[in-house]
């Protein structure tokens, strides 16, 4: 196998393994973004530290690292976030063999960290072997796992190049997601009338009979092919004795059809609010939207580099829709060019979460060949 391919595996671990015994469950990144500015200060990289963390109430911030290309070509913008899910404090991962895993107590943290790992990695191997290469931007995000916050707020004037590649998917590398839906979140506000349960309970309309029917009513789950839906968040009422007067539900819609996203929207909003007239009450029901959808275009730069690169590998690659969003869905919205691979880990968002270093491996030698390869 050609050298630059090839990583420093002892080097790679040891930063992976840095990288996850910070604790930067959303919200509190601000210790891997010092120890980004670090790495960079060390290496005498040219880097940009971001105030996106003041606006969404981060203790960090986005680092973006730019490079100047030394071949000719189109730049490519590469993307991890720095941020966990919860349970991500006291990690204590486990290498077995070929894999590294959570010790079951806690995620791993290889949603992200592997991809910022496998990104330092790659500035390491192309400084040090001097490979002539495109120009480089790397964009280490905040606040992914809760709504994109730290793409949402980057200013995008500070990246010129319009290919934007997150090392952010789960799964085997060899998947190429094609299209990528748009989500909205949902809320329900149901309003009924508070009687004593015991005395007189005929005067009032109880608002979480209003919300348990609706939601029986409303279609969630599997959709269709392209859509789903689901109800994360219920509350309400005040006590055993007191007919509910208020209760509540949080949901999202998700369709790579804007207009199946839409009616999926209008079917949860007819079922709320035809429960609660039914029982003497009323709803406010309340849409935003989380992200957009992303869609690839077979003819882009991204989609060419990175499909050249699997078929180098001897990867003939797999079309499919993806059924997460992330931070590409958000830069994608704001007009680059967007796709994605995986970094080899499994089971994310779950105490059961490994890294599988053969795949990636894989994908490391995708990403080089996309910083270093020519484009058919």
């Amino acid at each position: 196998m050609e050298e630059r391919l090839q990583f420093n595996r002892e080097r790679m671990l040891k930063t992976l393994l840095e990288l996850i015994a910070i604790d930067s469950e959303s919200g509190d990144e601000g210790k891997v973004t010092d120890y980004l500015e670090d790495w960079f200060n060390t290496r005498g990289y040219q880097f940009l530290r971001d105030r996106a963390g003041e606006a969404c109430g981060s203790t960090g911030s986005n680092i973006l690292v730019h490079v100047q290309g030394t071949m000719p070509g189109e730049a490519i913008c590469f993307n991890a976030h720095q941020d966990t899910v919860k349970p991500g404090r006291g990690i204590k991962p486990q290498l077995q063999g070929d894999r590294l895993a959570s010790g079951g107590d806690t995620i791993l943290g290889a949603d992200d960290k592997s991809g910022i790992a496998m990104l330092l990695e790659l500035l390491e191997r192309l400084s040090e072997l001097k490979l002539p290469h495109r120009e480089l931007y790397c964009l280490f995000t905040i606040g992914e796992e809760v709504g994109m916050l730290g793409a949402k707020n980057f200013d995008e004037t500070l990246m010129p190049c319009k290919s934007f590649f997150a090392i952010d998917y789960a799964d085997k590398p060899g998947t190429m997601y094609v299209s990528g839906p748009a989500a909205v979140a949902m809320r329900a506000d149901f309003h009924g009338r508070p009687a004593h349960a015991g005395i007189e309970p005929e005067k009032g309309a109880s608002a979480i009979l209003m919300l348990s029917e609706a939601l029986q009513n409303a279609p969630f789950g599997r959709i269709d092919e392209e859509t789903t839906s689901n109800v994360g968040i219920i509350g309400g009422g005040a006590a055993n004795n007191i007919v509910a007067e208020n209760a509540w539900f949080t949901a999202e819609a998700r369709s790579h059809d804007d207009a199946k996203l839409q009616k999926q929207v209008e079917a949860v909003r007819a079922a709320c609010e035809a429960a609660a007239q039914k029982r003497g009450g009323h709803v406010d029901f309340e849409v935003r939207q989380t992200y957009p959808s992303i869609k690839q275009d077979r003819e882009w730069f991204i989609f060419r580099c990175c499909y050249d690169a699997y078929v180098k590998e001897g990867v003939t690659p797999v079309m499919a829709l993806s059924g997460g969003g992330g931070d590409a869905n958000i830069l994608a919205g704001k007009g680059y060019q967007c796709g994605g691979i995986s970094s080899g880990m499994y089971n994310c968002h779950g105490c059961g979460e490994y890294l599988d270093l053969n795949d990636f491996a894989l994908a490391y030698r995708v990403v080089m060949r996309m910083m270093t390869d020519g484009v058919e």
